[in-house]
């Protein structure tokens, strides 16, 4: 049976609420980064060293719950991985020497590799014309739980401590899980695409071995993955760096640097539906217009990058334009990304597609934050920033050209592959339930 419209809105504000808590969570490292490093007196290296634990760990689980995803109830594994934040959160405030917080904080990447089920689920509520607009407006989440971690880390961390605020932050994790738990429902996989639109889907699509290793053989998708691994090495270096870098190598005050953060990331927020919603408007008129709102996206973002970065430290108000330049442009890719592997591949192996993507992204992200720190450490920040994040967008905008010359062909396939399950369908209705293969 086919989802109530009102319904699916419902399941989207949940989710919405779920990302953005999980979002101040996990990003909160970085506006307590100055805090926790004297704490337990470590240097840059050190503390990159940390964030690349966590994004290991997330890499490594990226495959284990995409195919969970693809197999079982997608709400609950859901709701298992928002209990995982709180308890794992929990056990991070927790640590009093330096190796006990490098080993808990590297388990909280467990859980921050649940969304590819998430996706995989809303795939299936909304169909493929709005999906761009939508991940637009879930991936909002993650600049503006940024936002609520500053202010977490502004207003709270003085008054119970950053161990206090991984606690508060903790317990919204466990709230999340009893909400997702009882409050969504999983759906067919497939019931939104558009040859099910008429069609209430009696099949079982099952995750097949099969099916998920033809996912490397669309030359698109090769292509995203492999961009996919470069393309996350700017957001890992800016996200734990960006506070050090404003206040050792721009000289700006505390007050400053949340002023100039705050309006950055706001703006980044806002590109995230923009992006989606120029890659769903685009993708109508021609199949690769996601593609190329994302490679316009990066080369954008690189250029404002590079001017922002050689503003001179006394002009404040001319870098914080020009780095809210960069932030508006800098997430165009991400919703496009998502939807471009939804367009391409099956409902059933869905979450295990984009937890492929997510996994060959975490290889790359998890050396970011270790190497800038390096890089930091020897000469500059500003130097790890321009040779980190110029050079591996440019690279993106390569790779995405590069999949609109595959792209259309491989939705082709997709598509007739789906008319065939809608006949399918169709004939099993007239002959009674049963399942399809």
């Amino acid at each position: 049976m086919k989802s109530s419209s009102r319904y699916r809105w419902s399941v989207l504000a949940i989710f919405f609420i779920f990302i953005l808590l999980h979002q101040a969570d996990k990003l909160l490292i970085g506006p307590l980064t100055p805090i926790i490093m004297k704490d337990f007196n470590i240097n840059m290296a050190q503390m990159g060293l940390v964030s690349t634990g966590a994004l290991f760990v997330g890499a490594v689980f990226y495959l284990f719950w995409g195919y969970l995803s693809d197999r079982f109830s997608r709400p609950k594994l859901l709701a298992l991985a928002a209990f995982i934040w709180g308890s794992t959160t929990w056990l991070n405030a927790i640590a009093r020497t330096y190796p006990a917080f490098l080993v808990t904080r590297s388990s909280t990447g467990i859980d921050d590799s649940s969304y590819p089920g998430l996706f995989s689920l809303v795939s299936d509520y909304f169909g493929p014309k709005l999906r761009g607009i939508v991940y637009g407006i879930l991936q909002f989440t993650q600049p503006l739980g940024y936002l609520i971690g500053m202010l977490l880390g502004l207003f709270l961390a003085g008054a119970i401590g950053w161990r206090g605020v991984f606690y508060f932050t903790g317990s919204l994790g466990i709230v999340m899980a009893v909400v997702i738990y009882f409050g969504v429902k999983d759906v067919p996989r497939g019931q939104s695409e558009p040859e099910m639109e008429e069609i209430d889907i009696q099949g079982h699509y099952e995750f097949k071995w099969e099916t998920a290793k033809a996912l490397f053989k669309k030359p698109s998708l090769r292509l995203l993955f492999i961009q996919g691994f470069f393309g996350v090495f700017p957001w890992n270096a800016i996200t734990l760096w960006i506070f050090v870098y404003l206040a050792d190598e721009r000289g700006l005050n505390e007050t400053t640097q949340y002023i100039v953060m705050a309006i950055a990331v706001v703006v980044l927020a806002i590109g995230y539906p923009i992006g989606g919603a120029l890659g769903d408007y685009f993708f109508k008129r021609d199949k690769r217009g996601r593609l190329y709102v994302s490679m316009v996206g990066v080369l954008l973002g690189a250029v404002f990058l590079w001017f922002a970065l050689n503003v001179p430290e006394n002009n404040v108000l001319l870098f914080t334009v020009l780095l809210a330049c960069t932030a508006f442009f800098m997430p165009f890719a991400s919703p496009n990304v998502v939807s471009t592997v939804y367009d391409i591949t099956l409902p059933e192996v869905r979450s295990t597609a984009v937890s492929v993507q997510y996994f060959i992204e975490s290889l790359g992200a998890a050396s970011a934050p270790l190497i800038a720190g390096l890089i930091g450490d020897r000469t500059s920040l500003k130097d790890a920033f321009l040779w980190i994040c110029t050079s591996t967008w440019v690279l993106c905008a390569i790779f995405f050209f590069v999949t609109s010359l595959y792209i259309n062909k491989d939705i082709g396939t997709l598509r007739g592959q789906m008319t065939d399950r809608a006949e399918s369908e169709r004939l099993a209705q007239q002959s009674g339930p049963q399942e399809v293969a």
